[in-house]
């Protein structure tokens, strides 16, 4: 029997189509905000922004709505421990903005330590992201937009980082192909930092893609971890609020032009 929770989740879903944010990437996706070693403070670390509320829901591994918490990746990024990241500043800055009805659902799929060649298609972490945006829509959702922030682990190599549009480009083909939707909308994080030297080219790459319904939200100059790689709970709760606005911005764009048509 399914939890009395879980029960009431799939009621809801009846009263209109849930707008589903999928999130992938690796782990600054993921969340790594307030880790310290092995252990991450849920009682002190969470701020408002990243408190639980029922208007906000998670597809769990098990590919069941529930109520989303931090952090949203811990049965997904389960190598590593998850912290906070930006799913829930997000979720909570989209609700804020009044574009989106509630509930709205977060599809967790990042991964940490990850390439974008492990993201290509057919590749576990591609058929992953597929099967996950699949049952979301099949569990009474429409698909609203991926964030995808991932790149670190593409500075070591030079031929990786002049690779990196590409790649990110034939994702985005690929995404749109499979999930039958042409449009789909994308906003991807421009790295804050990187494993290897070649940051910049990655960065570079990412800030110049010009394929269209494709955002670009620069995390450069947000604080970071003392390892100089994650971003701080404060500083994912500020990039957040960044997807947030540049999701809210497109749709108010989109919807002005469709009334003037």
């Amino acid at each position: 029997m399914l939890p009395f929770f879980t029960l009431l989740l799939s009621a809801a879903t009846l009263a209109h189509k849930i707008p589903i944010f999928l999130l992938a990437g690796q782990s600054n996706m993921s969340g790594r905000g307030g880790v310290a070693g092995n252990s991450w403070d849920h009682f002190h670390l969470t701020p408002p922004p990243c408190r639980p509320t029922p208007d906000i829901l998670r597809l769990s591994s098990r590919l069941l709505w529930e109520e989303a918490r931090e952090p949203l990746h811990a049965d997904i990024d389960v190598h590593k421990t998850c912290g906070v990241g930006p799913g829930m500043p997000f979720a909570h800055a989209v609700l804020a903005g009044g574009s989106a009805p509630a509930p709205l659902g977060l599809v967790p799929c990042a991964v940490g330590g990850t390439a974008i060649s492990e993201w290509g298609r057919g590749r576990r972490l591609y058929l992953n992201l597929v099967r996950r945006a699949r049952a979301a829509v099949e569990k009474g959702g429409i698909l609203a937009a991926v964030l995808w922030y991932q790149g670190e682990s593409d500075t070591v190599s030079k031929v990786d980082a002049e690779a990196y549009g590409r790649r990110m480009e034939t994702l985005v083909w690929d995404l749109r192909r499979d999930l039958d939707e042409p449009d789909l909308l994308v906003i991807q994080v421009a790295l804050a930092s990187g494993e290897g030297k070649y940051v910049d080219i990655v960065r570079k790459a990412q800030k110049g893609m010009k394929v269209r319904n494709v955002l670009c939200v620069d995390a450069d100059g947000l604080q970071l971890e003392p390892d100089n790689l994650h971003l701080t709970t404060g500083a994912q709760v500020t990039l957040g609020q960044m997807l947030a606005d540049a999701y809210l911005n497109h749709t108010a764009v989109s919807s002005r032009f469709v009334r003037d048509l």
